[in-house]
């Protein structure tokens, strides 16, 4: 059976929504890399703004929706182990652009993919099918050949320690599958909005307390300067 109108405009919106991440996950990279040549060291400062942006904008919503937060869909206690989980894959991708190259960590970033259908085969009891595993297991061997590919590498356009940032992507990924099969299954079997606000919320206080203790020093030596001059 073929799909009606409103079902295909509902794909092509979606497919559009896609785009428009994908687009946003490049401007991204392509930031993140560009800060770690410039000799800024400050991974976590960088997601900071991020979990700011949600709080502001979701934490608005839901307090216009519902005139007593108190009670939470999810404990809080979750909301905060979910954007701690959340913070430290942020960490570790914008701490590798420092030592492999931007086509590296893009390309590793396809990690979260096995991950995902790992985690979500155990917790959400998800079964895929076998060309779907046939396709994940082709995207684990071109990973596979990156890996490789950055161990033959020695400085230039590869980064500084290649493969210590790849190892640090992969980290990363392990983390963004845990975010992301949490957070599919809150906005699914909860609130959407309160998700992502509490993940905005507790993702700023984290954040903050993490950049006290650990990236104060290295923005103080950051010169802040129209560009920045390379360490």
């Amino acid at each position: 059976m073929g799909m009606n109108k409103r079902e295909i405009w509902k794909l092509i919106y979606m497919l559009f929504l896609g785009q428009i991440v994908s687009f946003s996950l490049a401007v991204t990279s392509f930031t993140s890399s560009l800060i770690a040549d410039l000799g800024a060291n400050a991974p976590l400062t960088q997601s900071f703004f991020t979990y700011l942006s949600l709080s502001l904008v979701y934490g608005s919503i839901l307090l216009c929706r519902r005139r007593n937060i108190d009670k939470l869909q999810v404990p809080w206690y979750w909301y905060v182990a979910l954007a701690f989980v959340d913070i430290q894959a942020n960490f570790l991708f914008v701490k590798a652009y420092q030592y492999s190259s931007i086509t590296s960590v893009t390309l590793l970033d396809s990690w979260t993919i096995p991950w995902v259908m790992i985690l979500t085969w155990i917790v959400l009891k998800t079964r895929y099918s076998v060309w779907q595993i046939i396709a994940a297991g082709i995207c684990v061997v071109g990973l596979v050949l990156v890996l490789f590919s950055d161990a033959g590498v020695s400085g230039g356009g590869g980064g500084s320690r290649p493969l210590l940032g790849d190892a640090l992507v992969i980290a990363g990924t392990l983390c963004y599958a845990l975010s992301n099969v949490t957070e599919e299954y809150c906005v699914k079997k909860k609130d959407r909005v309160e998700v992502v606000a509490m993940l905005g919320v507790f993702g700023v206080l984290i954040s903050v307390l993490q950049i006290s203790f650990f990236e104060k020093k290295s923005l103080e030596e950051v010169k802040w300067t129209p560009i920045m001059e390379q360490n």
